[in-house]
């Protein structure tokens, strides 16, 4: 029975009972050479509309957490039509499974089929939905975290612009009540986490996994990578990486006359100009990044475009709304929708670049036939967001249609690759901290036992930043990423993708068109290859190895020296 597909609004009353029959009848199917195509096409219909639902529901709660009838109707599918559709998606898996077909383009889909088949548990079902419930959970005490600051309420993303203040006392000020603030929450966290962490052993359990890693890298189809490369590419951030954080570390200091480095001189720069300030507000933001997206790819603009005028953007950061920045699919009406708490810095430009990236990997995925070759390795998904962070970097200047003078795109772009030189230290405190917790799960049940492993991999991986005075701060920094929480293991992605994507900067600055045009012809290609051909096809390569991160490292302390000169 093929869908009638419902409109978004009437989408949103669904409940088991709607998509029970379309189930019913694709279990009813005799599946072989001639019905096989069709079957997967209208099981592409009914997925696509389930995860939509859920999707929007999901929104519903984030960009309002203290909703409480968004939040009743997220928890009802979770618990009502969420384990049904589950239940009934596992049994269309084995049917497709045993029939032993496959249609054309979807063998890597049969590979993660059969691996999603084996990883399947019924008794899972609820548990995840439990963690949902302790997901918003988190959302609503992380969304509610204000303070006054002259005179106004500020959220803790509104209180980063502070940072960028010249004046360090205030910098220092502002840094330390918003943190402070969050270390009014630590009890709740902390309990969140352990009520969270328990039930992913029991997950692990379930599945008969010895620990929630093997679950998780099995849960993400790693297939073509290990936790010892995870590991390996750790080590090579230290030796490589650290050292150059480090170097850049030295020069802030004496640019900024201070002996000790800390969190809040990260930001500020280095010169006598005022902080930059890229656009008022979060309409302006819109028009400049579509200016710029067109001269990146005219596609790429005409997506960004087709988002704006259909309502699928949420930039602009409030009270109670969630924290961070995501994008999310709505795979029914085939249209990404791009969530953030822009408040008028240079890392919101970066931020709406980064999921302008997602977004543009989601249209073009939409080209493919059915919803399981959609499905791309998040390995792959990191590289889309953060090659377009780089490949925006000709166009930031007013005279291109971007946001700045040539002076301050010169400013934007050193604190962007300083921001990367940084953030590759941080990524390997994440999922350095993971690997431990989930590994040990003793400690990982231990808020106390959590701060002391997060202070060590601090001092191996941060030795730059002074803590001093702000231990507890510092320690409970796993408090403040929220991949941790609502996305364990979700963090190496980002690593791994950065070193791809600065490969393919690499190759932007010797021919950006051609550097464009691989990128792109990668993003159709979706989930219907291997993540090393993802990255083949984009004219990079999957790299842990110190090597092939020093070749890019190494470009881009020479570019941050070279727009220092223009300084």
């Amino acid at each position: 029975m093929k869908l009638k597909t419902p409109t978004p609004q009437e989408l949103l009353t669904w409940q088991w009972q709607n998509f029970e029959p379309y189930f019913q009848d694709l279990l009813a199917v005799d599946l072989n050479e001639s019905t096989v195509a069709s079957w997967v096409a209208e099981w592409t219909d009914i997925a696509a509309a389930a995860d939509e639902l859920f999707n929007r529901l999901y929104v519903a709660t984030s960009v309002n957490t203290v909703d409480e009838a968004a939040e009743r109707r997220l928890k009802d599918f979770m618990e009502q039509t969420y384990p049904s559709v589950m239940e009934k998606s596992q049994q269309l898996k084995e049917k497709l499974l045993a029939s032993n077909l496959t249609p054309p383009g979807f063998e890597i889909p049969m590979r993660n089929m059969r691996s999603e088949a084996a990883l399947f548990r019924k008794e899972n079902i609820p548990l995840e939905v439990e963690l949902n419930q302790l997901s918003v959970e988190l959302d609503k005490i992380l969304g509610a975290q204000t303070v006054e600051w002259e005179g106004e309420e500020r959220t803790a993303r509104q209180m980063e612009v502070v940072l960028r203040d010249k004046d360090r006392a205030k910098r220092a000020a502002g840094w330390e009540l918003s943190f402070k603030r969050q270390l009014a929450d630590r009890q709740a966290i902390n309990e969140n986490w352990v009520k969270m962490f328990k039930l992913r052993q029991q997950v692990a359990r379930n599945a008969e996994k010895p620990s929630y890693r093997e679950y998780i890298w099995e849960s993400y189809k790693r297939f073509d990578y290990t936790p010892a490369d995870c590991m390996r590419f750790h080590d090579a951030i230290e030796e490589v990486v650290v050292p150059a954080v480090n170097r850049q570390s030295e020069k802030r200091k004496q640019a900024l006359g201070i002996d000790e480095l800390r969190y809040y001189d990260l930001f500020v720069a280095l010169d006598d100009y005022p902080p930059l300030h890229p656009f008022g507000d979060a309409a302006e933001l819109e028009e400049v990044a579509s200016t710029i997206f067109h001269k990146v790819h005219p596609q790429f603009g005409e997506y960004f475009e087709v988002m704006r005028h259909q309502g699928l953007l949420d930039l602009a950061n409030r009270k109670n709304k969630a924290d961070g920045a995501y994008t999310t699919d709505y795979a029914m009406i085939k249209r990404p929708f791009i969530f953030g708490n822009a408040v008028g810095i240079h890392d919101d430009v970066q931020t709406l670049v980064h999921e302008g990236g997602h977004a543009f990997h989601a249209f073009e995925t939409y080209n493919l036939p059915y919803i399981q070759q959609r499905w791309t390795p998040m390995e792959f998904n990191e590289v889309a967001s953060m090659s377009m962070e780089n490949l925006i970097m000709p166009y930031l200047t007013k005279e291109q249609g971007g946001f700045y003078s040539e002076r301050d795109a010169a400013r934007a772009i050193i604190s962007h690759l300083e921001d990367n030189l940084r953030f590759w230290p941080y990524m390997a405190i994440v999922d350095s901290f993971q690997h431990w917790a989930y590994e040990n799960p003793a400690g990982g049940l231990d808020p106390d036992a959590c701060d002391a492993k997060w202070a060590e991999l601090e001092k191996r991986f941060r030795p730059h930043l002074d803590w001093s005075g702000f231990e507890d701060i510092m320690m409970t920094g796993w408090h403040r990423k929220h991949h941790i929480h609502q996305a364990p293991f979700y963090y190496i992605e980002y690593g791994l993708a950065q070193l791809g994507a600065g490969q393919v900067w690499l190759n932007a600055l010797k021919d950006q068109r051609y550097a464009v045009e691989k990128y792109h012809s990668a993003l159709k290609l979706g989930g219907t290859t291997t993540l090393p051909k993802l990255y083949e096809a984009a004219g990079v390569k999957l790299a842990f190895d110190a090597a092939t991160l020093k070749k890019v490292v190494d470009v881009m302390e020479d570019k941050i020296a070279e727009m220092e000169a223009k300084l």
